[in-house]
């Protein structure tokens, strides 16, 4: 049988039923709820502070009428970082390396910040299609410019997203398959490239997250422009 390296991108099935809202659903199912108690353990404590550093990291540079966006980013942020994560585990299916997830993800937000801008300040939000002091033979050039960038917004989103979570775990089984090849050959290179394995695997945990903030900072910086 002929090993296929993106069939561990294929939605999983299950009887003919896609299973994708399943992977969605769970991780929400492991954070751990609050209790009435006035002291919590140690996992609540550490998840309340990791939030609150978040979102004051996150709404630093946003004004006072982007702080209604808070909890709706930081909800994001962590699916994101828990999705991700899980998916590095062994026989899982990562949703976020769907492209058609990450952009059901990117174009309603980024598109609810351009509607925003273009409710509460049109002009403002108009004016960053042509910046200030632009020479007359060039202004209908930059509005075209500035008009394709601001939708290509959320495609970067996404496929930024996508790409990066594609290609590490790519990355792993490549290095993982060679490593099991190469163990009755030649141990010792078994044992480098399984060394490697495990580096490559704590950098991609470092990417999961990396990529999940990278997200939800970018939608930020739309917001930021448009309230």
């Amino acid at each position: 049988m002929t090993l296929n390296f993106f069939d561990q991108f294929m939605s999983p099935t299950h009887l003919g039923i896609p299973l994708i809202a399943l992977a969605l659903s769970l991780p929400w199912v492991l954070f751990p709820t609050p209790s009435a108690r006035w002291l919590n353990n140690r996992l609540l404590t550490l998840q309340g502070w990791f939030i609150n550093r978040f979102t004051q990291q996150l709404l630093l540079p946003l004004n006072v009428g982007g702080h209604k966006w808070a909890l709706l980013f930081t909800s994001l942020m962590v699916f994101l970082i828990t999705l991700n994560l899980l998916g590095l585990l062994p026989y899982t299916f990562t949703p976020t390396t769907q492209l058609s997830l990450n952009m059901g993800f990117a174009v309603p937000l980024w598109l609810a910040t351009v509607i925003i801008g273009m409710r509460n300040q049109p002009t403002a939000a108009l004016g960053h299609l042509l910046p200030e002091g632009t020479p007359v033979p060039l202004i209908p050039v930059l509005i075209i410019i500035e008009t394709i960038s601001l939708f290509i917004r959320p495609l970067a989103l996404g496929v930024r997203l996508t790409a990066n979570l594609t290609a590490g775990h790519l990355l792993i089984q490549l290095i993982a398959t060679a490593a099991f090849v190469l163990a009755p050959m030649m141990p010792t290179v078994a044992i480098l490239t399984t060394t490697v394995l495990f580096l490559l695997t704590l950098l991609e945990v470092a990417v999961a997250m990396i990529q999940a903030y990278v997200f939800v900072l970018l939608l930020s910086l739309y917001l930021q422009e448009n309230v």
